[in-house]
């Protein structure tokens, strides 16, 4: 039976959905605990107990919207109740994951998104590159589309008391899709807020001081432009100032043939902006009125576990807040297949959105519930 299928909404009464508490920790039929949850209006998350890949079989073909999780690290740390972690081979580790990840794959819904943070591990002196082998596997293997590699910079470091390499004070992101088009991706609600352009001595200045003189000088004085080209460009920027100067655009820049280099290229067989100051002598930077995307490189701190009596993995709430921003619809469902302590429940219900976490350790569990209560 499809998700569809068992969300018919005539399947629970209101009485049983009235009654359905998402912070209750479940231990057996997931499938209807995860559907009683989609009807209900708590953004309490809705904990499941089990082996992830066990309790991921259980759940209904495209039934989440969004996945993000960080799972345990090879061979450091011993978690509770066992699990994936403490395989004796990295490649074990590496194979156990990605048979997850496929069953996440199904349970994803077609539109959406799936967020791994995933450390390195080191043996007999070797770095192992754990993170970009699960990558090719689920790339060359799997299907997934990956469509960004975020640098997590944690800033600070452990305590790293070896002498012949340099400290680690980075993880891996990485943005999986299922299909290259048309997932959910809302790149407004993650953009940074533009500083606005000015008037000076009545003409139209950019935030950054750009108004349009400088141009102007060097399209006149150009040795590479045509007369034809020239009027073109002059025109063109007159346009674009006035785009300018009612907020169409947020600011700009003008490369010119002769003046500016391409931007990334300057080879016109991969660069569509080499061509184009080929063939009209000039091209348009323009900077999007809402603001700019984030970077791939993220500066966020890493969870901080001073004056806490249990531990918490660096992961933290901070990490969360972009991927499900951008990817995760409103009124959506996430899930973390590794939920440990919570961090992905709390950044989803911070942001009003539904969430469900997996773990095979029901004390993590609770962890995750006294986390999420106290948000209420």
């Amino acid at each position: 039976m499809t998700y569809t299928e068992l969300n018919d909404p005539a399947l629970f009464s209101a009485q049983e959905k009235d009654a359905f508490e998402p912070s209750t920790i479940v231990q057996n039929d997931f499938s209807s605990a995860l559907l009683k949850y989609g009807q209900s209006s708590s953004t309490r998350p809705l904990l499941l107990n089990g082996d992830c890949l066990d309790v991921l079989k259980s759940l209904p073909d495209e039934s989440v919207d969004f996945a993000m999780t960080s799972p345990p690290y090879w061979g450091k740390r011993e978690y509770q109740n066992g699990g994936i972690g403490l395989e004796k081979d990295y490649r074990d580790f590496v194979a156990d994951l990605c048979a997850v990840f496929l069953e996440l794959k199904r349970v994803l819904k077609s539109t959406g998104s799936f967020w791994l943070n995933l450390g390195d591990s080191y043996s007999g002196k070797g770095l192992l590159g754990i993170p970009w082998r699960v990558v090719f596997e689920l790339t060359d293997n799997q299907g997934w589309i990956l469509r960004n590699s975020i640098i997590w910079n944690k800033l600070k470091g452990g305590m790293d008391n070896t002498k012949d390499r340099l400290g680690n004070v980075h993880e891996n992101l990485f943005h999986f899709v299922k299909q290259s088009k048309n997932y959910y991706y809302n790149a407004d609600a993650v953009r940074s807020k533009p500083r606005e352009s000015k008037v000076v001595n009545g003409s139209i200045v950019s935030a950054t001081g750009v108004s349009g003189v400088r141009y102007k000088r060097q399209i006149e004085l150009s040795t590479s432009l045509s007369d034809a080209e020239k009027l073109s460009a002059h025109a063109a920027l007159a346009g674009i100032l006035a785009d300018l100067s009612c907020g169409k655009v947020s600011d700009f820049r003008m490369i010119i043939r002769g003046q500016q280099r391409a931007t990334h290229s300057d080879s016109e067989k991969v660069s569509g902006r080499a061509k184009e100051l080929r063939d009209k002598g000039y091209y348009f930077l323009k900077y999007h009125p809402k603001g700019s995307k984030p970077s791939d490189v993220w500066d966020i701190l890493p969870e901080d576990s001073q004056g806490r009596e249990t531990h918490f993995a660096p992961y933290p709430v901070d990490l969360c807040r972009i991927p499900l921003l951008a990817t995760c619809p409103p009124g959506g469902i996430a899930i973390d297949p590794f939920c440990g302590t919570g961090t992905t429940m709390v950044a989803a219900q911070r942001l009003g959105l539904k969430s469900i976490g997996i773990d095979i350790s029901e004390q993590y569990l609770e962890m995750t519930k006294d986390r999420c209560n106290t948000l209420l």
